[in-house]
């Protein structure tokens, strides 16, 4: 579900993407929001939890579960709660699971410096130097795992 709701926010971006899941740990959540999700319902919701989001989503806005084990920042959030863009995400994602730049920007249909510009507004944004700095922001984050 998160590779697909990237792909499909690459391909068409104002569309909404609504995710039902049975994961309520937060990793799942974040890492669904972080691909452009505006919404996560458990699966064990009631009907019209779903309904809600749908509608929810349609009009822009978010709509979560409650019993979530993360809870995403901000109704309308611009970005995710790692402070960063649904984009710098997926470029962080990339990079701390070891895509070079060439790889990064083929992946996501972007140039080599639109990935290099990523990546230094997400280092200054963070307020890292280096490479090994990202990956561990990006596992203590939840967006990647070592599994």
């Amino acid at each position: 579900g998160i590779d697909a709701t990237r792909q499909l926010k690459t391909l068409c971006p104002s569309i909404a993407v609504v995710a039902l899941s049975m994961h309520a740990d937060g990793l799942y959540v974040r890492r669904m929001v972080d691909a452009g999700a505006l919404g996560y319902v458990l699966k064990d919701s009631a009907f019209v939890d779903l309904v809600s989001a749908i509608r929810a989503a349609s009009k822009g806005r978010r709509y979560f579960s409650s019993g979530l084990g993360y809870m995403p920042v901000g109704a309308k959030g611009k970005g995710s709660a790692t402070g960063l863009t649904p984009r710098e995400t997926e470029v962080l994602q990339l990079i701390a699971e070891g895509a070079r730049t060439l790889e990064v920007a083929e992946r996501l249909c972007i140039s080599g410096k639109t990935v290099e510009t990523h990546r230094k507004r997400i280092m200054d944004k963070l307020g890292l130097n280096n490479i090994p700095g990202l990956v561990k922001y990006a596992i203590k984050h939840g967006i990647i795992s070592l599994d």
